[in-house]
């Protein structure tokens, strides 16, 4: 049999590295980076070549399961989906549309197929109960870019491969390769500043991966970045350093005048004292950004996973726009993909607040409620109860807050169906699973994260190796469902009807091909032509043309950020007491999704609670040893690793862990089970403004140590 190379895009996480992918049959010899791809250049990570282990993954689902009396059981696929469609349908009529909720995950956005055809389905359902991992993420920058920039994914992205001075704050793009900012080989860009005689800042509570690569880190108290960042565009204003070069006309002057008034109470002085940087360090950083010719701050989780989230990234925006760094080269740009996502139609629509969550009524944003409002949703009697969950390719039991509560909600559902390749801590608790074919079995192209490169790239990636005979692709189950749930509301138009039928049956490719068509930068053909990936240049100004906000203003004072000032204001003179918690991410981790992958988790432990030399002298905690740790929602036992990593007063569990639980059928994650810090983050914790979940800065204690014990 003849051994092929296949050429793709990972799809793993936002890099968009190029892969080679020998193949032979059915089987995968060997996937290495495609030094051919104008984008990657060569540069994987370690969990591309785990790819191939969830292709031959022994536990990865490939038919439908239903649960009958306590077990799996296969069924056929017309079965599954008569079965769901059925019982939503009776949900939908015995308890209202609002009785069924939605979680989508992160994996989703990484899935061309899910991503063209499940809002459809979700159409379909009617229901204003939809979350997903957005409010436990990156919720803060759509926010910040609706308001200030006309539409949610109108994400201005550091222009790295240009830049003299990068500022990272809350953010390790060696690890993420990137996020929000779509960067492979991070490591490499960073080298490359420095080549150019550029320089590279980190601030973070924890001596990151990227900052062992940086010029300089700087700790600072978790929770306290906004005080840094307005202290900054204070500074700006205050040293009349404001820069705003071709977009003066686009900022109306009013705005501008009232930030300054606004900002003047957020000093280097109490920025200081709030994050623990010294004055004289605050100033020598904000001088040296502000003296660069080309400087950006990007700033990530760290920022954005915390109370203030969103005043945080409107504050960078704002740094990064006053110091005239938007819009122009080295700075912060926005990207011109050949694939559109931002449509006119829907320019200078908020869609925020539209409407609220039933018991603690937080805001929707893009037609979503925030993920730490789930439990409550289900748990709590009344109108418009949760009584059904549907999750698409997400694990909320382990990635949201207070995710023991997540299960326990769970565990009193009516209904659940879960659409995933696993039996996992949260679809364990389904009726019924669907799961697609993955990976290197479906066609790829980056709808999402062309729109964050640092680089102008276009690709297509036709399926490595056929899915399996009686496999569904996601778009084929997303397809069939919606179908049977809008049956009976089709039109009696036959060319109408055949019309909307005829959409439902597209194929990802088909769609792509349109859209490409449209933007008129590429055909398919061309991305047929060329399996590499097409390089379209580097990022150019055209943010006058872009804009999206109605008035066509870039605005700079929404109200909405003004009256959270004052809440911020609140607590100038909050001081914290004893330990708080942070997450971190290892790269051959992907949130919860690679840990049934040996070659991803083998060697040393990597669940680990990282914790400074003082205060493991202070509680008695011995390296190597389990410690218990304990919030107000749960606690765990996980081994300590004593490290200067980690500033004083602050503690690291990474995301994702936590596999050990009845009813999960995970083999190696089970024997490689760490703990979920999700079991101590708090669904009370959150940024106001948003709903966005607070799962950085939470405060924790330390109750046990076995050395304290003997």
């Amino acid at each position: 049999m003849e051994t092929v190379t296949k050429y793709r895009t990972c799809s793993l996480c936002e890099a968009m590295c190029g892969l080679a992918i020998e193949i032979k049959g059915k089987d995968i010899l060997s996937i290495k980076g495609d030094m051919e791809d104008p984008f990657s250049k060569g540069h994987i990570c370690p969990k591309a070549v785990g790819m191939k282990d969830i292709y031959d993954d022994p536990d990865r689902l490939k038919r439908p399961v239903k649960k009958v009396d306590g077990e799996w059981k296969e069924i056929s696929w017309e079965l599954a989906f008569d079965e769901v469609a059925n019982k939503l349908k009776s949900m939908q009529s015995k308890y209202g549309p609002q009785s069924i909720g939605y979680y989508a995950g992160n994996p989703g956005a990484h899935n061309l197929g899910s991503l063209l055809t499940s809002p459809d389905f979700i159409r379909s359902l009617k229901t204003k109960n939809r979350f997903s991992a957005t409010s436990i993420d990156q919720l803060p920058h759509h926010l910040a870019a609706q308001y200030m920039y006309g539409h949610a994914l109108m994400m201005p992205i550091p222009d790295i491969d240009r830049t003299d001075y990068w500022l990272i704050i809350g953010g390790n793009p060696l690890v993420s390769n990137g996020s929000l900012m779509t960067a492979p080989d991070c490591g490499g860009k960073i080298r490359n500043i420095q080549k150019r005689r550029g320089k590279v800042v980190v601030i973070d509570p924890r001596f990151t991966e990227t900052a062992r690569k940086a010029d300089q880190h700087h700790f600072v108290k978790p929770q306290s970045d906004v005080w840094l960042l307005l202290a900054m565009v204070n500074y700006i204003f205050h040293n009349k350093k404001v820069k705003l070069r071709h977009l003066v006309d686009l900022i109306p002057e009013e705005e501008l005048m009232l930030l300054e008034k606004v900002m003047q109470p957020y000093t280097i002085i109490v920025a200081s004292r709030k994050t623990g940087i010294t004055v004289d360090t605050i100033t020598t950083l904000f001088d040296d950004f502000l003296k660069a010719d080309k400087a950006v701050c990007y700033g990530r989780m760290g920022v954005s996973v915390v109370e203030f989230g969103s005043l945080c990234h409107w504050a960078i925006n704002l740094i990064n726009l006053l110091s005239g760094n938007v819009d122009r080269e080295g700075g912060h740009m926005f990207t011109s993909p050949a694939f559109e996502v931002i449509q006119k139609k829907s320019k200078g629509q908020i869609k925020f607040n539209r409407w609220q969550s039933r018991v603690r009524k937080l805001p929707e944003f893009g037609g979503d409620l925030p993920c730490s409002t789930i439990a409550e949703e289900i748990m709590t009697p009344g109108e418009n109860q949760i009584k059904c969950m549907i999750t698409n390719a997400g694990n909320p039991v382990l990635s949201t807050s207070n995710g023991k509560q997540v299960g326990d909600a769970f565990d009193q559902l009516e209904y659940m169906v879960a659409i995933d390749i696993y039996i996992n801590e949260t679809t364990q608790y389904a009726d019924i699973i669907l799961p697609p074919a993955t990976g290197l079995e479906v066609p790829h192209y980056d709808t999402v994260f062309n729109l964050f490169a640092i680089r102008n790239t276009v690709k297509f990636s036709d399926p490595a190796i056929p899915k399996e005979e009686g496999a569904r692709y996601d778009y084929e189950i997303f397809q069939e469902l919606t179908k049977r749930m809008i049956q009976e509301e089709l039109p009696a138009d036959d060319a109408l009807k055949a019309k909307i039928l005829y959409k439902l049956g597209m194929s990802p490719k088909d769609m792509i091909a349109f859209g490409l068509k449209m933007g008129d930068q590429v055909s398919m053909d061309d991305l047929d032509n060329n399996p590499h990936g097409i390089d379209l240049g580097p990022l150019v100004p055209n943010l006058h043309q872009r804009i999206m906000t109605v008035d066509g203003k870039l605005h700079v004072a929404s109200d909405i950020y003004l009256q959270d000032l004052k809440r911020l204001n609140k607590t100038i003179d909050d001081t914290v007491e004893g330990l708080v918690l942070i997450g971190r991410r290892h790269l051959r981790s992907n949130n919860s999704w690679m840990h049934n992958s040996l070659r991803m988790v083998k060697g040393r432990v990597r669940c680990t609670l990282l914790i400074h030399p003082d205060d493991a002298k202070t509680y008695q905690v011995t390296d190597g040893v389990d410690v218990t740790v304990r919030s107000r929602v749960g606690k765990v036992t996980l081994p300590a690793e004593i490290s200067e990593e980690i500033m004083p007063g602050v503690v690291s569990i990474p995301h994702g862990w936590g596999h050990k639980r009845k009813g999960v059928k995970l083999s190696i994650a089970e024997a490689h089970a760490g703990v979920s810090c999700n079991d101590l983050t708090d669904e009370n914790l959150i940024d106001q403004l948003s709903g966005n979940a607070a799962v950085n800065g939470v405060p924790v204690e330390i109750v046990q140590s076995k050395i304290a014990a003997i």
